[in-house]
């Protein structure tokens, strides 16, 4: 996989026709599709009807049979794929703290660890909402990306504005139940986003290391939910693999056709310091974990000599998500392809399973 990225590195690589390691393999670029006329909603434009170029990586299929097209089902349907359900897994870090502090038995703190998911679920609803509604133009000009709701027609702007005022109300309000520190850090997060969405995220790695904060942020909320500690190893762990998870993304978006309109900050980057980022965070990740593991308090509170075995699993999903950002260049995100590789779901699974045997291998104190 590194040996593809290094590949994808040299200096030639800048050019649209070196870029066959990461990037379409040298095939000619799609037309751009044209703009929805802004008059007409009562239909999608022809962009929105065609078939995401990587046979249908956009979205999972629908459970149920599509609505009618132009309906108001049909668009409240296109309401729920904006706030993409399916990236709420990334929040399973705001229950973080109560799992490895052995409270999982505990049912009042995982009803808080469980409102504070919600909020959190909420919030990146409205996030994603600002990102197409801010991104619209651009997201038009990109071969997959051109398919979502709002950048296609399907949801009116109107729609998505007032979907996300709804989900920011409904978020903030149930975080002002919480602990204060909990509402100032879900309502940080928002703000953040915004600041990202606007500004930040145009600059060259300072938007990967805001991603990165963001995932801090969701494990620190779920501490504060819950009024649980949370060590300076799991900070430093969720850090880390965020980072690389970033610039993995950026990796495989700089290798695309149209980086530059797709994303204001790919310009700025480089493929060769990429590649090296990537290999530097991933080993850092890993190493983090193992130290973690081994840690005289980490064996003291689990009562176990063993958790330092489930390091293997950390270890193959820094190299299998190397291999998504390396092998599958036209899916939308290598993040959102790894969440739909079998054997990648699967060592997660095995991870979470054996981390639980072993952390809950006795009665939580």
């Amino acid at each position: 996989m590194l040996r593809a990225l290094v590949a994808a590195s040299d200096p030639e690589s800048s050019s649209g026709a070196a870029r066959p390691a990461l990037g379409v393999g040298g095939a000619s670029s799609p037309a751009e599709p044209a703009e929805p006329a802004a008059a007409d909603l009562s239909a999608p434009p022809a962009a929105a009807s065609d078939p995401p170029p990587d046979g249908g990586s956009l979205a999972d299929p629908p459970i149920l049979p599509d609505s009618p097209v132009g309906s108001t089902l049909w668009r409240v349907r296109g309401m729920i794929r904006t706030v993409r359900p399916h990236q709420w897994v990334k929040n399973l870090f705001v229950l973080a703290p109560i799992v490895f502090a052995k409270h999982l038995t505990d049912p009042s703190l995982i009803k808080s660890a469980v409102g504070a998911f919600g909020t959190f679920c909420l919030l990146a609803g409205a996030v994603y909402t600002v990102n197409d509604i801010v991104d619209v133009e651009a997201d038009r000009v990109h071969p997959v990306k051109r398919n979502r709701p709002i950048a296609s027609g399907r949801v009116p702007l109107s729609w998505a504005k007032v979907l996300l005022v709804v989900l920011v109300l409904t978020a903030l309000g149930g975080a002002s139940f919480g602990p204060p520190l909990f509402l100032l850090v879900a309502a940080s997060y928002f703000v953040l986003n915004l600041a990202y969405s606007f500004y930040l995220k145009k600059i060259a790695y300072l938007d990967v290391g805001c991603i990165a904060f963001f995932f801090v942020l969701r494990v620190l909320a779920g501490g504060f939910a819950t009024q649980t500690p949370i060590s300076g190893f799991m900070v430093a762990c969720t850090a880390l693999l965020a980072l690389f998870l970033g610039f993995g993304k950026r990796r495989h978006e700089l290798a695309g056709q149209n980086a530059a309109k797709q994303r204001a900050a790919l310009g700025a980057y480089s493929p060769r310091v990429l590649t090296v980022a990537l290999a530097v965070t991933g080993v850092a990740s890993v190493v983090t974990y193992f130290a973690y593991t081994l840690d005289p308090d980490t064996r003291s509170m689990f009562r176990s000599e063993w958790l330092w075995v489930t390091t293997i699993h950390p270890l193959f999903g820094v190299f299998r998500f190397l291999e998504l950002v390396a092998g599958r260049p036209k899916a939308e995100s290598p993040t959102q392809e790894m969440l739909r590789d079998t054997p990648f779901v699967m060592n997660l699974v095995l991870w979470v399973v054996e981390v639980l045997t072993i952390v809950y291998r006795l009665r939580p104190s």
